[in-house]
């Protein structure tokens, strides 16, 4: 089958050889796939992945509750016999592999294996380019799961994709957000939606916002966030960087700053705000490409202009 490996270079393949289902595991056959900056940074490394490379898909379960329908999977793949596990933390689960992240191959392929209780059916009134949305949008809404919002003042580091979804999000659930950025045309999306925005050379730092959500995707996200947020107040990183980062920490204890990991979030509860309109990623979609143009597709994905790039495979 066609798929796109990574091994110390990224590759178009079409012998790729899709292993036998293990016991609970579902033949999806891939429809579209999202390219997304996680995917970005294993192939600069992170997480030292080989292997096919995407967590972002919609498919057609061949087999299960679900066969013949359209599908979106939750990328952790869980042992469900593990203390954290019983404790319902199944995303932590020590051995657990991850869809195109860890020991996992992923969804830039003709068909992946998943777990058939990591799947969920999409909506018939949902396109396959709003599905294609359900994982990050999943992991902007992680935030009002790990956090009690009340209107506070919100500051999203980095207009790209991810704070997008995560400055929509923030203000469905009545936080006051104001999303800090580098390039004018991906800020003018998110003040079309009504959002606060503010170029980052015209920012004036002041340790005012009661939360700050760093999506840089870069080792200047955290300092940054220092910078802004109040004494006692929160910083949410949402990104990963496969660069070192080295910084003072000082100002966490002197200020007692809460730093939070975020990472993945809930699929039905992303699925719904799809559904419903709540949040609006039509505007995100930058390009698409067929599967074998995918080299040029994460070409396309890393300038700086863009922000989704999807894959048609089926």
């Amino acid at each position: 089958m066609r798929a796109v490996i990574f091994q110390d270079e990224l590759r178009f393949t079409q012998d790729a050889v899709l292993g036998e289902p293990r016991p609970g595991e579902v033949v999806v056959d891939v429809l579209q796939a999202g390219i997304c900056e996680t995917d970005l940074q294993l192939c600069r490394g992170y997480m030292g992945f080989r292997g096919t490379l995407g967590h972002e898909f919609v498919g057609v379960a061949r087999s299960g509750r679900f066969a013949g329908q359209r599908v979106v999977g939750e990328i952790n793949c869980a042992c469900n016999s593990c203390d954290l596990c019983a404790q319902g933390l199944q995303n932590h689960c020590p051995d657990r592999t991850v869809i195109g992240i860890l020991n996992h191959d992923g969804a830039f392929a003709d068909s992946l294996l998943v777990p058939e209780r990591n799947l969920l059916p999409v909506p018939d009134s949902l396109s396959t380019e709003q599905a294609v949305f359900t994982e990050p949008v999943a992991a902007a809404c992680r935030i009002p799961q790990q956090l009690r919002l009340s209107g506070e003042s919100v500051t999203v580091l980095g207009a790209g994709r991810l704070g997008n979804l995560c400055a929509q999000v923030l203000a469905f659930h009545g936080c006051r957000v104001r999303v800090v950025g580098k390039h004018e045309q991906k800020l003018r999306l998110i003040a079309d939606a009504g959002i606060e925005t503010v170029l980052l050379d015209r920012l004036q730092p002041e340790q005012c916002a009661d939360i700050v959500v760093d999506c840089t995707g870069s080792p200047t996200g955290l300092p940054l966030a220092l910078q802004l947020v109040r004494p006692c107040g929160t910083i949410v990183l949402k990104t990963t960087v496969a660069d070192s980062q080295t910084m003072q920490m000082a100002p966490v204890v002197i200020d007692e700053v809460r730093i939070l990991g975020s990472r993945c979030g809930p699929f039905d509860v992303a699925l719904q705000m799809l559904q419903k309109g709540q949040v609006n990623v039509e505007p995100l979609l930058s390009a698409r490409y067929p599967l074998q143009d995918a080299l040029t597709a994460f070409e396309q994905a890393r300038r700086k202009d863009t922000l989704k790039v999807l894959l048609d495979i089926g």
